[in-house]
């Protein structure tokens, strides 16, 4: 193979805050003093055994960190390697960052060859279509399937902490027609958006991006994105996909901040890619596509719910169950709504559960087959207490969340932050060790929320008071509401709220919500005295200066408090 290598220099000063290990004495640097470009190089060698992969080191005569661009694919290390299958003139970067800042060498490496075995691999042709695919291979987001994104703790697959249920970005408006094409010719990334991009919250600053609009917990974006690159790479037996971006940022539909646009391949077959990167944020980001237009093999089957003739027991199973050539269920999980969840291997078994309180329940059927995972919700209406159940404290208030020793439920944060810190200022009425924190940053509506598990509503008919000890500035506004979030998002038009005006600067105070002759938003004049009284509403919702949207609004919160939820025990108030 015929190499050129055509060498130039540039120089940047950049300050940098360390060294990857100390300097020798004889290399040492003047304090704020740039390395001297006579002073930093790398070489760029053949490798004996693929003559296509190249090794770039860094030789240097000074101490620092080394990290790369190679032809649009960024890496870190005094020694890293790349493979140029087709030819080209590829620029190589070297920034050797050192405690007085950083100095920057740039060559061309040329290649004449054209590596036709790679090219013709199974991993390029499953992912572009192929040589003969001219206008590439479409993918989509694999939106009817669990997990087709999924979030998790950095060096997982991304699914722990978060995994998409089918179709659950879907009120974002944007996102699911957006398709992305690999072409083997010329080796281009085509995104096509619409003219919109579905972007993580913390990347909706990006100066590429306008008109911000916050969907869900993350935001639509104005953006035009540019036709890029890619590259596929076999590291020590794992494959990676690089997009190399032409001008601006390049995602494969969903932009985390994908750290150095590189994506380990999880699965990469016919009909299925998988892909799992580090974003900005440190965590582990999934996503999941098929190609543009297929339609994938799928379980069929139908839920069955059945009153067994003992007292509250239903049993439920799947039936009607049509399962395609070379596709298994692996297992059935049955999620009563009540905190019983049960299983089993064997798909034509019905599991059973015995209700002891009166309440709808939410059950989940999930179908966990060899392709995919499948759930389907149903209702399971128990219109009777069991006959060995017994009422507790029907009148009595209890607290539900102290952030010290009691946590009957969460408190949680939308659009705010809620966190859980050392009491300000330890004096009675509040001596408790640990108190919340609300905080909310240009956000109207941000609030704290506390929602009952399912099956399990507010009791108004008996007490109708809520209980919140508030610690902040004089004259915020603490706004206490009760929704049902089985509305959605029209959660609101039946709520009913309460406000608390902050009597003094840093004095723990106990606002009391007393909600009888509280009106809804519907127009209900007296909740407490109406059929919102009772199994109804089942979210808390607090908010600071609700209607603000502009600067950043702190208080601490503790003891929240109120009636007895039916089946539920707790510290008595």
């Amino acid at each position: 193979m015929k190499n050129i290598l055509k060498t130039g220099f540039m120089i940047t000063l950049a300050s940098l805050l360390f060294f990857a290990c100390d300097p020798q004495e004889d290399d040492a640097l003047d304090i704020g003093k740039a390395p001297d470009e006579s002073q930093v190089d790398f070489t760029i060698t053949q490798d004996s055994q693929d003559e296509f992969k190249y090794i770039f080191e860094n030789t240097s005569s000074v101490t620092g960190v080394a990290s790369w661009n190679i032809a649009g694919t960024r890496k870190v290390g005094n020694k890293v390697t790349q493979r140029f299958p087709l030819p080209g003139d590829h620029q190589i970067t070297l920034n050797l960052a050192t405690q007085g800042g950083s100095t920057t060498v740039t060559k061309v490496l040329t290649t004449e060859e054209t590596d036709y075995a790679f090219l013709a691999s199974e991993e390029l042709t499953l992912l572009s279509g192929g040589a003969d695919a001219l206008e590439g291979k479409t993918w989509v987001l694999d939106s009817l399937a669990a997990g087709h994104l999924g979030v998790g703790p950095a060096g997982s697959e991304g699914l722990e902490w978060w995994a998409a249920v089918p179709l659950a970005k879907q009120g974002t408006g944007v996102l699911y027609d957006d398709r992305m094409t690999f072409k083997l010719i010329g080796f281009e990334f085509i995104y096509e958006n619409h003219g919109e991009s579905y972007v993580k919250d913390f990347r909706s600053d990006n100066p590429a991006y306008t008109n911000p609009e916050q969907r869900d917990a993350d935001y639509k974006v104005d953006f035009d994105p540019q036709p890029a690159s890619w590259n596929l790479e076999e590291i020590d037996g794992t494959w990676y996909l690089t997009l190399v971006p032409t001008d601006g940022p390049i995602f494969p539909i969903f932009d985390v901040g994908a750290v150095g646009n590189k994506y380990q391949v999880l699965t990469l077959q016919e009909n299925k890619l998988e892909l799992v990167a580090e974003g900005e944020d440190g965590n582990a980001w999934h996503y999941k596509f098929i190609p543009e237009g297929y339609v994938k093999p799928q379980v069929e089957y139908e839920v069955e719910v059945t009153e067994t003739g003992n007292t509250n027991e239903y049993s439920v199973g799947i039936t009607n169950v049509t399962i395609p050539d070379g596709i298994s269920i692996n297992k059935v999980i049955v999620d009563f709504g009540n905190g019983t969840v049960l299983e089993t291997t064997d798909y034509t078994e019905a599991l059973t559960e015995t209700y002891m309180r009166a309440a709808p329940y939410t059950v989940n059927i999930t179908v966990v087959a060899s392709n995919e995972t499948l759930t389907s919700p149903t209702t399971i209406n128990v219109e009777q207490n069991h006959p060995d159940y017994e009422p507790f404290l029907l009148d009595a208030m209890i607290v539900y969340n102290d952030f010290s020793e009691i946590m009957t439920f969460p408190v949680e944060g939308q659009d705010c932050g809620v966190t859980i810190e050392s009491n300000p200022d330890r004096v009675y009425p509040n001596k408790s060790s640990m108190v919340a924190k609300y905080s909310k940053t240009d956000q109207q509506w941000a609030n704290a929320y506390m929602q009952l598990p399912a099956g399990y509503r507010f009791d108004l008919r008996q007490r109708s008071t809520f209980k919140v000890m508030v610690y902040g500035e004089a004259g915020q506004e603490i706004l206490l509401k009760l929704e049902n979030t089985d509305l959605g998002g029209n959660a609101w038009t039946t709520g009913v709220e309460l406000r608390y005006t902050i009597q003094e600067s840093n004095i723990w105070e106990v606002v009391e919500y007393d909600f009888a002759g509280a009106g809804a938003a519907d127009g209900t004049p007296d909740v407490t005295n109406s059929p919102y009284n009772n199994g109804y509403y089942n979210v808390i919702r607090i908010m600071c200066n609700p209607g603000v949207g502009e600067g950043t609004h702190e208080f601490y919160f503790d003891e929240l408090s109120g009636p007895h939820i039916e089946g539920i025990k707790s510290a008595q108030l």
